[in-house]
Order: structure tokens, then sequence, then C-alpha cells
């Protein structure tokens, strides 16, 4: 392993030339802000669809301790929060060279799922929204990642487990410390304010806020406003929480698996929660109660989230610039699992089957129809702003969200159509809204 992970990979036209003015769409990969393991994300299939209209970007960022070191410390010698700092740098890289590839350095569009899509919504949110140093005129955001978002003082803790772990006893020392023997000791461990018997929380290494980049938690920032005027796309999966909830019996356990993830919620407010998600209907290969932690997690992290970005959207700048949707593709062999339609499972529909590392069969048959439909409507935005434009020929209009509670687009294999939200998100999503400062969210 190699801290120097800064890489970039571009997807042009052969024809293209430096005068093309393409427009770029450049896509931040996820892994929770702990991993950076594919490197298999291939923007050719989305280029050749596009017929030869844009350029794809995707690129690596630091991570882990490497990208997410909180302390006074670090702060006083450095900087806080590199990993989306490194995302920054590449923008500018962007805009600087990618007329070179035949791309349009004021024609950007950044995209991202999960913690990609978290990080382009601290790239919306960068010191308040009064970014003067713009990189991008659109934004499309995947199942995006919201998990807590501490203050510095409250991560010290980390900082100094992590030097008593590497027998260290200041920066330098860190410095000076091989990236093996730094991720040797980097692993996680239980949060303050959980109970011995709780799991280790999901995500360990997270951003902090910096007063500056990142300047106050995301839900406030959303809510008062203050992020960038771009129009964009924000959606969530149907199962969000899978791939994460821990697989529990009793709806004590559904607790404790949100409080180590969340550890400031109450008892009052873990009792509301597991109200709020009962005891569902069994699902294959899985304990009672895993229905309900999947459900909770997923709205929590990823669910609301989305529905608060395209509603704040809509709510300051314009209802006709901001699009949500809802990704319901069954797969058999997902649901014979009891995962359902997981997190991120859009990304192969978006790239193509194959071409980001994994696939799924059903893509290449009993789902097949669903491919050209999403990456229509991703590719036009790309181009114009608007789903709409460039959309595959037998896909509807993908209406925007509006006023209210606002409507979104159900991706399905030949049922693609819109639908308002139901009354249940909508409660949900409420529920979430007022634990977040709470949650730190």
């Amino acid at each position: 392993m190699d801290e120097d992970c800064l890489f970039v990979n571009v997807y042009k036209p052969s024809n293209a030339t430096a005068q093309s003015k393409l427009p770029v769409w450049v896509y931040i990969q996820g892994g929770g802000y702990a991993a950076m393991g594919n490197p298999n994300y291939n923007g050719t299939e989305v280029v050749s669809y596009s017929g030869g209209n844009i350029v794809q970007v995707n690129f690596n960022y630091r991570v882990g301790a490497l990208g997410f070191l909180a302390s006074d410390e670090v702060r006083k010698d450095g900087e806080l929060n590199v990993g989306l700092l490194d995302q920054r740098f590449l923008l500018s890289w962007v805009k600087q060279h990618i007329s070179k590839f035949g791309g349009d350095p004021e024609h950007v569009v950044i995209s991202g799922s999960s913690a990609g899509g978290g990080s382009v919504s601290h790239h919306l949110t960068a010191y308040g929204g009064k970014d003067h140093h713009r990189h991008f005129i659109g934004a499309v955001l995947e199942s995006p990642f919201w998990p807590t978002l501490r203050t510095v003082e409250e991560m010290e803790w980390q900082y100094t487990r992590l030097l008593n772990m590497t027998n260290c006893s200041s920066l330098s020392c860190l410095r000076n410390l091989t990236a093996s023997a730094l991720q040797a000791q980097s692993y996680g461990t239980t949060f303050p304010g959980t109970q011995p018997t709780d799991p280790n929380p999901l995500f360990y290494w997270l951003p902090v806020i910096d007063g500056g980049f990142v300047p106050d938690q995301l839900y406030n920032l959303f809510e008062q406003g203050r992020f960038a005027d771009v129009p964009l796309i924000a959606g969530h999966t149907t199962n969000e929480g899978s791939w994460f909830a821990n697989n529990a019996s009793t709806a004590d356990e559904v607790s404790a698996f949100l409080r180590s993830n969340y550890p400031h919620l109450t008892s009052s407010q873990l009792d509301t929660i597991n109200q709020f998600y009962p005891k569902m209907d069994t699902l294959p290969m899985h304990n009672p109660y895993f229905p309900s932690a999947s459900a909770a997690y997923g709205d929590a992290t990823f669910t609301c989230p989305s529905s608060m970005l395209v509603s704040s959207v809509a709510r300051f700048l314009d209802p006709k610039r901001a699009w949500g949707y809802w990704f319901n593709v069954i797969d058999a062999g997902n649901t014979a699992a009891g995962v359902g339609v997981f997190h991120t499972f859009e990304v192969q529909a978006v790239f193509g089957p194959g071409q980001t590392g994994w696939t799924v069969w059903s893509l290449y048959n009993t789902n097949a129809a669903i491919v050209p439909v999403t990456m229509g409507y991703w590719v036009s935005f790309v181009r114009d702003l608007n789903p709409n434009t460039y959309k595959a020929d037998d896909a509807p209009t993908w209406e925007p969200w509006g006023d209210g509670f606002g409507r979104q687009i159900r991706l399905q294999t030949n049922a693609t159509a819109m639908v308002d939200i139901e009354d249940s998100q909508t409660q949900n999503c409420m529920l979430w809204k007022s634990l977040a400062p709470t949650m730190e969210v």
C-alpha cells in the first residue's frame, strides 16, 4: 500500500480535440471514507452511449487515517479533511487540464455514490455555499452517505488512541511511519457514549467540522440554504440499509446497533425509533429484527439525506431544477439472499453492467431494459443539466421534484414512472430530521 494514490482516469472520445469542449462528468467513488478499493470504474460505456459527446473522469483520494485524521495538532500543522481536499484538488486539475482531453472546463458535473455522494454534499456546501472558485455546474448524488459529522475537539480521543497504538507521541512521529504501519493500527473501536456491549461502528474515520470547507453539519447547511446554486439529481435504492444492518434478533439489538453509529441517541429516542420501525416481515437468511435495523439505518443515513438534498434545492433555488429518484430494480438473487435492492445497486445501471468491477447478471438479461433508461437520464443531465433532453426514446419524462413533499421517478424494469413520495417515507424522514442535531448529522 502506498499513500501516493492520487491518480486520475480520463475517458474521452477518440476524435475529441482541445477544441471539442465536451461536457465533463467527474465521478467520486464511495467506500465509507475508509476504503478506496475499486480501481475498476470504467467510463468507456457512458462515453459510447453519449455518442462521443462527454468526457468521463474518475479518480482516487485518501481515506481512513490518511484522509481524515483530526486533532488540534493536525489543524495547527497541516489540513483537516484532506480526503475531501484531494477531491477538491482533482476538480482544480480538471479545471486546468481537461480541455487537453476535449472537455469543457466550464461545463463540469460532479457525481458520486455513497461516500462519493456524501462528498458531493460537502462540495455543494463548501464554505457555506459561498465558494467563489466554482468547479462544477451540476451535481448527481446517489445514495448520499451522511454519517455523524463531529467537531475536531470531539475527535481528539481518536487521535490520541492512534498515537498510543503506534507508540508515537506526536504528529511528526505519525508522519514518519510507513503507510502500511499506520494503516495496521487505524482500525476502529467504539465511540464515547456507547455501552460496553455495543458493537463497533460501521465507519470510524469520517470528515469533521473544520470551520472552512466543512463549516457545519449537513442538515443545518441545507436547512439554511447554505449550498451552491446548481441543479441536481439525488436519490436512493429501496433497501439502503441491508448491506450494513446487524442481523438483529430483538429490538434491543436494533437499538445497540444504531447507538454504536450514533452514540448520542438517548434511550427515549431509541424507543421512538423502534416504534417507527417495529418488527417487520422476515427476510430470507436473516433474523426477525434485521428488516427493522436495515430500514432504520437506511433511512437515517442514505434515503432521508437524498430527500433533504432535493427538497432543499426545490425550496431555496428552483423546484424545476431538482430531480429525485427511487431505484427499485428487483434481482432474484438479491431477493433470495434477503438484501433486496441494496445500497449502490444502481451504479451498474449508470455505468453499464460489468463496468464497475463487479457484475449483476440480471442486468444482462431480465433487467437489461433498465440500463439504457438509467444511463440515458444520467448522460442527459451531464450534457444539458436536464435528465430529459437526451433520455432514451422509450423512457418517460422525469418530472422535477416540484413544491411541497415532492415527486420522484421510480426506476424499475419495464415499470419506470413518476410516483408521489409515500406518506410513510415523509413521516420517517421527519423523524430523522428531528434527530439530526442529536445524531450530529
